[in-house]
């Protein structure tokens, strides 16, 4: 795997009027469009909905946590290949 994918990149949003960062590795952020085009979302509303129910924790550890429970954990366990 190249180095470069293993460093996370940031990338900003706008979640409910507020500008905030997400630092993500280039694997979650493949899975995270994959999962708003599956769901039809723009990515921006999907880290939103996510955003919504985080609690206290960081935005970019309660996106990978989703993102791992939606592909590996959560039946049906679904690759994101096969989205």
């Amino acid at each position: 795997m190249p180095e470069q994918a293993l460093r996370p990149q940031k990338r900003s949003f706008s979640i409910r009027g507020h500008r905030t960062s997400l630092s993500l590795e280039t694997t979650f952020w493949n899975a995270l469009q994959r999962a708003a085009k599956h769901d039809d979302v723009s990515v921006a509303a999907l880290v939103t909905q996510i955003d919504a129910d985080r609690g206290r924790v960081g935005l970019s550890s309660a996106v990978r946590v989703y993102l791992f429970n939606r592909f590996c954990v959560l039946p049906p366990c679904a690759t994101v290949d096969k989205l």
